[in-house]
């Protein structure tokens, strides 16, 4: 699989399979993180979580401006690799819980999540465009596609461990002190701190203490050692990503000078006239231009559908899930974080799978536009959350859950819904992600390429800025009616893309 690429694509994706690894680290635990730390209720922290998601695609555009007008692309994203690495050591900072300096730690917090963002935006697209390079060698230009494919898995395997060895330490610094874990505990630790428990939560709080190895008699000191404990663990959590990031900063650091520079490439291509600037009449790139708007307007709604795995999903699978439960000995694989792990496990094995069926369905003269898989991308996403709603009806609404004090393992739903869910929402990414990628390169005019894939971002932007939406549904109406919303966003999106499909069809030739 890797013979005949050149030798930078694995530095490069080695780099970037570190700088994910704690990415991912990231988007599993945010949400709970920051619920748990300064005790959120309702969307506040889903907000917070939302504005970061849609800062990491704003600032990728600002960090591709900056590489553009400075040259120096590969300078840029060691810049960004060591911005990343102080955001996480200012999350990894074990700071008391619960919080009592709230202005100072909440300030630290989201400065930390800004330079993680910025550092990112810095690192992402840029080193895109390195690996890019690495293939405009005609020796190696067949190889393109197939490299990216490679660069693509490897983000994926570090995303697959990411969640687990975040959950480990977790689970781990919470029974070396004597406790057990539990989801439903920082909760209502929170909820006794600030004289918030209903009477049925506060007999559930007492009964889950004794549980989980505290002491009954003084609920105040076990709820603020509990909580302090937990959330010990998820900063020592984050402590790991800034491991994974100094890893990819050595890898980029020793292999700098074999890596190309993208603003070479820039400047030989301005000058030579073997590579001209394909002239389009006004009318075409119109046409265009008003087609791929359209589509992007279009994703917005399915990223707002899709990430919701790191927000209401997420949430779904703390408060309605039984848990997985992995015992390694040392400490168990036990949390709704240990959920997140599927999708980038789904996409490693169902991408050969997913290629492999578009390229059969060439073979038998059957290909299917870009355009008209997206759509069936939409109508996979449709049917994940379907699945979701049907199975959620009879579940107690999450205020009705709140008053309880939680719901016991005989009321949660199994794990292999969340898990079933995570497979078809992959395979929709599978669809749509990629491919819409490719539609954006294949149809923007020659001189909008970089504009155009800009929107793409944007539009990704715009669709994670939209998630915390999720999550007030999720607080305040019924679980199946939340899906439901979701199934009819990812159909509108579907039925609307097949309205155009003949005009994008016509466009994209």
């Amino acid at each position: 699989m890797f013979k005949g690429h050149p030798k930078g694509l694995i530095p490069a994706a080695l780099a970037n399979m570190g700088e994910r690894f704690g990415f991912y680290i990231m988007m599993a635990i945010l949400l709970l993180f920051l619920n748990n730390k300064f005790g959120f209720t309702g969307s506040t922290g889903s907000i917070i979580y939302s504005v970061f998601y849609a800062l990491i695609y704003v600032l990728a555009l600002v960090g591709g401006v900056i590489a553009d007008k400075t040259k120096k692309y590969k300078n840029t994203i060691l810049v960004g690799l060591v911005l990343m690495t102080v955001g996480y050591f200012l999350l990894a900072i074990p700071t008391k819980t619960p919080v009592e300096n709230m202005p100072l730690i909440l300030t630290l917090t989201l400065f930390g999540l800004f330079a993680i963002a910025f550092g990112n935006g810095l690192f992402k697209g840029n080193l895109q465009a390195v690996v890019g390079q690495l293939y405009d060698d005609p020796k190696y230009s067949s190889k393109r596609e197939v490299g990216f494919q490679i660069f693509y898995m490897f983000i994926n395997v570090g995303a697959m461990f990411a969640p687990l060895m975040a959950v480990g330490l977790r689970n781990w610094w919470v029974k070396t002190n004597g406790f057990e874990f539990n989801a439903d505990l920082p909760s209502l630790c929170n909820q006794f701190v600030s004289g918030t428990l209903s009477p049925e939560a506060q007999v559930r709080f007492t009964e889950l203490a004794g549980q989980v190895g505290g002491d009954v008699t003084n609920l105040d000191v076990f709820s603020r050692s509990y909580l302090n404990i937990f959330m010990e663990g998820y900063h020592y959590s984050f402590g790991i990503a800034i491991i994974a990031m100094l890893i990819s900063l050595v890898i980029f650091s020793l292999n700098k000078k074999s890596l190309p520079n993208p603003a070479l490439k820039k400047v030989v291509s301005s000058d030579s006239d073997s590579a001209p600037v394909v002239e389009m009449d006004a009318k075409e790139v119109k046409q265009r231009i008003y087609a791929l708007f359209a589509v992007f307007a279009v994703v917005i709604f399915f990223w707002f559908s899709f990430h919701q795995n790191g927000q209401s999903l997420t949430l779904f699978a703390n408060d309605y899930t039984r848990m997985l439960n992995i015992n390694l000995g040392f400490t168990t694989l036990q949390g709704a974080e240990v959920f997140q792990a599927f999708n980038p496990i789904f996409v490693v094995f169902l991408t050969p799978v997913i290629i492999g069926l578009f390229g059969w369905f060439k073979a038998k003269g059957w290909e299917i536009s870009t355009p008209k898989k997206i759509a069936i991308g939409m109508g996979i996403a449709a049917t994940a959350f379907a699945v979701m709603s049907i199975s959620s009806i009879g579940l107690p609404g999450n205020e009705e859950r709140i008053a309880m004090g939680g719901i016991g393992d005989a009321v949660r739903v199994t794990p292999w819904l969340l898990i079933g869910t995570y497979l078809i929402l992959t395979v929709a990414e599978l669809f749509i992600s990629p491919l819409g990628i490719a539609f954006v390169s294949q149809v923007a005019p020659p001189k909008y390429q970089g504009i155009m894939q800009g929107g793409w971002l944007t539009a990704t932007a715009l669709g994670n800025q939209l998630l915390f939406i999720g999550v007030i549904f999720y607080n305040t109406i019924p679980l199946w009616a939340t899906w439901s919303i979701f199934v009819v966003a990812c159909l509108v999106s579907m039925f609307t893309m097949l309205f155009m499909l003949k005009w994008l069809e016509r466009v994209s030739k």
